[in-house]
């Protein structure tokens, strides 16, 4: 077998795979026309997609498709069908919502484990950019492990292990699938970080808590401690200590909040929370789950060198919708 034809069996079966994909995946992956009230009535307010994942109507989509005041609208499916949706949730700090259909037939996609990527491995993305339904572009995975920060009100949090590809996201891809080669979706395409360069929230334990959350609640509750943190290395003296050369460091104290009242202060350095080592924002971010609100929980932070030891009683972290 000559070059050209090894590079032509080759390219026939990436083909293969996509288009694989595609046929499995197409009909579950939903293109949304989203309205929301205003002062003049409702009006349109933007366009996504969503991905079935229950045959009796509940879709997955990215929460900042479907924002505004009481948003709801149109789903439109591959084989024409379009059916009314309401949103059953949403949580803009992990970009992720829940709405529903009419239905108890849909195709249901399968969600698979973002954990077991590879950096290079093939995804397709199915998407609906800019009210073209059914758009499909395919790529590699291009970085794993990345952080996406986001806001609602005042709460402000970094979504973790995002996923970042090169296949092209357009804006009105968001809440589309990311599929692996075997049409299981690992992740839901959240934003555009450049040129050849798209992000997508990971399908994992985390979120699949999150989801089943905004299935059943319509929410997600999160514990806080009520500071404002960075990261900060750890003085020389007491990282043989921790065995750690990161910590984070308390920037701001909300009066009133946990923190303020165990005693924690600005310039603290918070080594370890309920038992667990904490080395950066993120995994501090881990640990304030909902279990952990209202439970007194062990502290220690750096102050000045030496350790200090506190109970602290995480608080409802709470925010507008």
């Amino acid at each position: 077998m000559d070059t050209s034809e090894a590079e032509a069996e080759a390219l026939d079966a990436y083909s293969r795979v996509v288009t694989d994909v595609v046929e499995r995946l197409s009909p579950s992956v939903a293109s949304l026309r989203v309205t929301a009230r205003g002062r003049r009535g409702r009006r349109n307010v933007g366009a996504g997609s969503a991905v079935v994942i229950t045959n009796d109507g509940f879709l997955i989509t990215s929460a900042h498709v479907v924002g505004g005041r009481d948003p709801s609208g149109i789903a439109t499916f591959s084989n024409g069908e379009e059916h009314a949706f309401r949103v059953v949730g949403r949580d803009p700090l992990s970009d992720l919502a829940v709405i529903r259909v009419d239905g108890d037939d849909l195709p249901p996609a399968t969600l698979a484990d973002a954990s077991d990527l590879r950096i290079g491995q093939l995804v397709v993305a199915i998407g609906n950019p800019r009210g073209l339904a059914g758009s499909v572009s395919a790529g590699v995975v291009s970085a794993l492990g990345r952080s996406l920060p986001v806001q609602a009100g005042d709460a402000q949090r970094t979504i973790d292990d995002v996923i970042q590809t090169d296949a092209a996201l357009n804006p009105g891809s968001s809440g589309g699938a990311l599929a692996a080669s075997g049409g299981a979706v690992v992740g839901v395409s959240t934003a555009v970080a450049g040129v050849g360069v798209g992000l997508a929230v990971p399908i994992n334990d985390v979120t699949r808590g999150i989801i089943g959350a905004l299935m059943t609640r319509g929410r997600v509750r999160r514990a806080h401690l009520g500071i404002a943190g960075g990261p900060r290395p750890v003085p020389s003296s007491a990282r043989d200590r921790w065995g750690s050369r990161s910590g984070v460091e308390i920037v701001e104290v909300l009066e009133g909040g946990p923190a303020q009242i165990a005693g924690l202060r600005p310039e603290d350095i918070i080594v370890s929370f309920a038992g667990e080592p904490v080395t950066h924002v993120a995994s501090l971010q881990r640990l304030l789950n909902e279990e952990r609100i209202g439970v007194p929980l062990p502290l220690v932070a750096v102050r000045g060198g030496s350790d200090v030891a506190l109970e602290i009683e995480p608080a409802e972290l709470g925010f507008e919708y």
